[in-house]
Formats: structure tokens, C-alpha cells, sequence
């Protein structure tokens, strides 16, 4: 909590009272402690997100060490997406919880050579420092940073090419360090469907069981569904020859949409209904978005544009214009209204975010649904009830 006299009326807070408290010592050590109660680093870390991941202990530091009625659901793996320029302080404070970061992203040419990122081998190193998983993202990302359904078209409709991409990309994860290959082509035309499942099945070959494919699907509701972002995702014959699939179930509401929550739950229960009738359960991973959107009214389409808040972002927000926190049953998710001076007039604004109890209501979908995990996009800025939410409902591997 940043400022403990303002609470905001609706914020939820996450409360879970300790069984066990220690006192630290001078020259302890977050491993030292870990290992004189019995439980990993991790778990301390988990325990104290106050630390972020760091060892920045002192004498008088109270930490917990375990909880009471610490009863969870079952296991649970997380997956989060994070570029490479994060905050270091950020990246170390998530990584604890991660099973899996996924570095975004390793775009692609049209010869099928890859465009690589700077800075990624930060997170890889990070990652491994904290047991999580590195995955290297391949993503259908142009020179011009772009997402291209002609250049797609161009690698899927090319043996040489797409030989070159996969060659490169099984060579650049093995020599990068990473323990996955996450694929991420967006806008592929129904027609080549056929050939991007037969790509994927080709890198996983290549990949063999030390680098397991990841591959993310645009949020269907049905085979048929229209719409290029759609109907190149096969979701049965994608499932079969990918090891894990990652629901993109978020961005409802948008940038440049009218004003709504980010992932409705509604909306990804469609979603996961019938990724689940098409995939096994324990492939799938839920799409859970760690920001939200402050949407200026009347939305006007083609010319209002919203502004991208993180969760803490809209806390502080809701506190300095005091207003009070809604909570919508059905998208399952937090908003308010506030009012802005703008060019001499007022203007009225609703913010859409995730808290603690819309993180919630996510993961008991995934505990219903017995989804593999939950894949949070991003975890560019920290967001401890996020973690500790799930942290308190799963075990997460």
C-alpha cells in the first residue's frame, strides 16, 4: 500500500495473516533464512514481495516465513511476457512467482532470418538466477516492429524459408540459453491454416523434448469464426502439435475501442470453453492482462484514444481524484469515474483495470476449467496483490 491514509473506498486489499515471523539478524541472508525454516528462496520471496526479489535485508526486518490456513487449490503454472528493456527491479520482484518469462520478442525477415532483441540475454540470466523458465518469443513481427499478414504469407508459403526460420530459431534458443520457443504469428488468412499448423509441427521436430513449443491463439469461440486474426488458428490441429497453448483472452477492451474492461470474464470463459473442447486442458493457459485503460466519455469512434495505466497506476489515480472503486459482477473487473479539466472544459473519464479480486475470479476459472496455467501479458510493472492472490489459491510450480 503506498500511502496506508488513503485507501481508496472499493480497493481491495489482500490479507493473509502469517503463522510463523522472523526477526532478521545482522549478516543474515535471504538463502540463509530459507534454508534454517525449511523452505526455498523462492518461497520467502513469495512470502515478502516487500523484498522484490532482492536481498536487501536489515536487522529488525520482520518476514514471514509461512501462513496461516495456507490451503490452496491445486498446482498451477505462471507465464509472463516482459521486454527487454524492464525494470531491473521490476523483472527480479516478478521473478519469483514465474514459472515461465517469455522475452518479447525475436521478430522475422522474409528470407526467414531472425530479427534479434538487445538486451535479451538480461532475462534470460535473471531468469535462471531465480529457477524460472527463459522462453525465446517468435513472433510474426516485421523489421518495422509491425505485425505483417504478408509476411507471414511469405515464410508459410516458402519451404526455404521457413526451413531457415526454424533452423535459426531451434539454433538461437539452444545457444541463448532459453527452455522453450513461444510462437506468436498474428494475422494468417484461412487459407494457410494448413501450413502454419505444418510449420509448427516441424519447429517442435526440430526442437525435440528439451525445448518444448509454446504456441499463443488469437481468442476464438468457434472453428469458423471470420476475421483474419482467426481463422488461421486451428485450434485442435494447433493443440495436437504443440506442447502448450497461451490464450491471448484480453484487449476487449482497447486502445482505440469503446470504454470496457480489458478481459471480461464472460468474454474468456467463451474463450476457454471451447479452447478446451478443442485442446486438453492441461495444454491451456488463460491470457490475463497486468494493466488497464483510462477511457475519456463520450467515446467518439475513429478519434478517442485511450490512455494505458498499470494496475498501480489506476490505485493512485483512483486515490488523488478520489473516487470510489465499482465493481462490474458480470466482466468480473474494477473500474471508476472521475473528472479531468481538459482545453477549459470538464471532461468525464472511466478507468478499466485488474485487481485482486478480478485475479481471482481468473483463477478460479482456470481451477474449473483444470487449465495448465495462467500467462500474464506483461509483467513490466510489479504488481504484488496480482501475485499474491494467486500465490495464496495455487501452488505454482
Amino acid at each position: 500500500i503506498d500511502d496506508p491514509a488513503s485507501l481508496v473506498v472499493g480497493e481491495d486489499l489482500v490479507v493473509l495473516p502469517p503463522s510463523v515471523i522472523y526477526t532478521v539478524e545482522a549478516g543474515d541472508t535471504a538463502d540463509g533464512i530459507a534454508a534454517r525454516f525449511g523452505i526455498t528462496t523462492r518461497r520467502l520471496y513469495r512470502n515478502n514481495p516487500a523484498l522484490r526479489g532482492g536481498d536487501g535485508l536489515f536487522p529488525g526486518q520482520s518476514l514471514v516465513i509461512s501462513r496461516r490456513d495456507d490451503t490452496r487449490l491445486g498446482e498451477l503454472s505462471l507465464y509472463g511476457y516482459a521486454y527487454p528493456f524492464i525494470d531491473e527491479g521490476d523483472l527480479r520482484a516478478a521473478l519469483p512467482y514465474l514459472t515461465y518469462l517469455a522475452v518479447f520478442t525475436h521478430g522475422i525477415r522474409r528470407d526467414g532470418s531472425l530479427i534479434e532483441p538487445e538486451g535479451a540475454g538480461r532475462l534470460v540470466d535473471a531468469a535462471l538466477d531465480y529457477g524460472t523458465v527463459p522462453v525465446m518469443m517468435l513472433t510474426s513481427l516485421g523489421e518495422d516492429g509491425n505485425f505483417s499478414d504478408a509476411l507471414v504469407r511469405d515464410i508459410l508459403s516458402s519451404d526455404e524459408a521457413s526451413s531457415r526460420l526454424i533452423e535459426s530459431a531451434v539454433r538461437e534458443a539452444r545457444e541463448g540459453g532459453y527452455g522453450g520457443i513461444d510462437v506468436d504469428f498474428e494475422y494468417i488468412s484461412g487459407e494457410l491454416a494448413e501450413r502454419y499448423v505444418s510449420f509448427l509441427s516441424r519447429l517442435g521436430a526440430a526442437a525435440g523434448d528439451d525445448l518444448p513449443l509454446f504456441t499463443s491463439l488469437a481468442p476464438k469461440t468457434s472453428d469458423d469464426m471470420p476475421g483474419i486474426l482467426y481463422e488461421g488458428h486451428d485450434y485442435a490441429a494447433i493443440g495436437a502439435v504443440s506442447d502448450r497453448v497461451l490464450l491471448m483472452t484480453y484487449e476487449w477492451g482497447y486502445t482505440y475501442g469503446p470504454p470496457m474492461a480489458v478481459a471480461p470474464l464472460n468474454k474468456v470463459r467463451e474463450v476457454a470453453e471451447y479452447a478446451a473442447s478443442r485442446i486438453p486442458a492441461d495444454k491451456i493457459f488463460l491470457g490475463m492482462p497486468n494493466y488497464g485503460y483510462d477511457f475519456n466519455l463520450p467515446y467518439i469512434k475513429g478519434e478517442s484514444k485511450a490512455a494505458t495505466v498499470s494496475n498501480e497506476e489506476a490505485l493512485r489515480l483512483a486515490s488523488e481524484r478520489r473516487a470510489a472503486i465499482e465493481y462490474d459482477p458480470v466482466a468480473e473487473a474494477p473500474y471508476f469515474v472521475y473528472y479531468d479539466r481538459e482545453g477549459g472544459r470538464d471532461v468525464k473519464h472511466i478507468v478499466w483495470f485488474e485487481s485482486a479480486r478480478s485475479v481471482g475470479a481468473t483463477g478460479r476459472l482456470a481451477d474449473e476449467l483444470s487449465s495448465r496455467g495462467i500467462s500474464i501479458w506483461n509483467v513490466m510493472k510489479f504488481f504484488p496483490r496480482m501475485f499474491l492472490q494467486l500465490d495464496s489459491m495455487f501452488d505454482i510450480l
